[in-house]
Formats: C-alpha cells, structure tokens, sequence
C-alpha cells in the first residue's frame, strides 16, 4: 500500500487531505511546515510527496530540492495558491511531477497521484531489477560485492557497496550527505560522517583507473558520482 507524506501548513486543508487519503487506500502522514517534512522524509520511505508551495521555516520548492539532493526517486506534487507562469516552471525546474492550483477538487487530485504512482512502478521495478552497474570502465557487481575493470576485480566490503550502489543509482545526481549518512549508517552524527569520508577516499583509490570518473564533493551539500 503506498505511503504518502503531506506537507501543509493549513492545518484544515491538510487534515481533510490526510482523511480523504487515507479512507482512499493512501495511507499519509502530515507535516504542517517545511522543517518537519523533511524530518519525516527522512525518517521514514514515502512513495509521493505532496507539498504546499508557501510554507513557514521552510517553503515547498527548498523541501523539494532536498528530496532530490537525497537521491531517492520520489513523485512530488505541488499545492499552491499561486497560478503565475513563473510560479508554475519554478516548480517544475526543482524537479515536480504535477502541480496543483487551489482551490482544486480532491477527486481530481487522487486521480493524479494514481497516475503518477502507476508510472513511477513501472519504472521502480526495472530500476529495482538492477544489481549490476556499469560505472565508465568499471563493472559493480552489488550482489557480489565486487568491482571490475578488464582482468582486475575488488572485492568491495558491504559498507563499500552499499555507498557505490547508492552513487550509482543518482549517477551524475547530487546525493546529500545526511541522506547518505542515515541511509546507510542509520544516523548523521559526526562520527559516522568521518566514517563515510574514509570510505569515500576508498572508493576514490577503487576508481582512479578510469580519469573519467570523478566522485565530486559538493561544498555544504553532499557528493556526485560523475561520468564524464
């Protein structure tokens, strides 16, 4: 059953949402502002996100762009009061899927989300299927926790391959380094973020035979795995 996660900050409007979701077969959790959200985005796997445009302490198109950052392939759908052009491609370019102008019908907004979520199977199950990674030169084979380049293979530890399957899912995306860290270590403290970063280093030193490819460090963001 897929869940929903909700982020609006008219408490009505969103607690009618949640009821109407929910009874629907949607069952959905609602933040009233920006900074919960992604608290909850976090926290828990969603498989759309609804979010209000205008939002105290965090507004709909940052909480988004935070999504994306996270590398997790997620539909958004926009709420807004806004119908202006630029509004509306603002949207679109920080990565939505459908937007929504209130006031607006809640059977035409179910009747959206299970379009999208009919899409976004099909295309999760191929993604799903994939466990071998062709990474410039360099085949990752996640099952078998090894890397390989002509005759030469590595055998990757499972911290290693986990980090380098999730690369390699956003490959040439951002990937923020809390969602990295909670992803794979379960938290983001200062600890395991040392920890990611001698991993990292590792798989730099992995790599380095192919000058194509580049794992970036995205001051104050996170990592991109780049093929060039």
């Amino acid at each position: 059953m897929p869940n929903l996660l909700l982020v609006e900050d008219d408490a009505n409007l969103g607690m009618l949402l949640q009821e109407y979701l929910t009874d629907k077969g949607f069952p959905t959790d609602l933040a009233t502002d920006g900074q919960k959200g992604w608290q909850h985005f976090v926290d828990k796997q969603y498989d759309l996100c609804i979010f209000d445009v205008m939002m105290p302490k965090k507004d709909g198109f940052s909480l988004a762009k935070e999504v994306r950052m996270s590398g997790r392939d997620v539909p958004i759908i926009f709420l807004t009061a806004k119908s202006m052009k630029e509004d509306t491609m603002q949207g679109f370019r920080v990565g939505a899927d459908d937007y929504v102008t209130k006031p607006f019908d809640r059977e035409e907004l179910l009747m959206r989300i299970q379009a999208i979520l009919r899409r976004y199977t099909r295309q999760t199950d191929v993604q799903e299927e994939t466990k071998v990674f062709q990474v410039g030169r360099y085949t990752f084979d996640y099952d078998h926790q090894q890397l390989s380049i002509g005759e030469n293979s590595a055998r990757l530890t499972s911290k290693e391959s986990e980090l380098l399957r999730l690369f390699c899912q956003s490959l040439n995306q951002p990937i923020s380094r809390s969602f990295a860290l909670k992803t794979i270590w379960g938290d983001d403290s200062y600890f395991n973020a040392r920890s990611m970063d001698v991993y990292i280093t590792k798989l730099r030193k992995y790599l380095r035979e192919d000058p194509s490819i580049e794992i970036m460090n995205l001051h104050g963001e996170g990592f991109k795995l780049m093929v060039g």
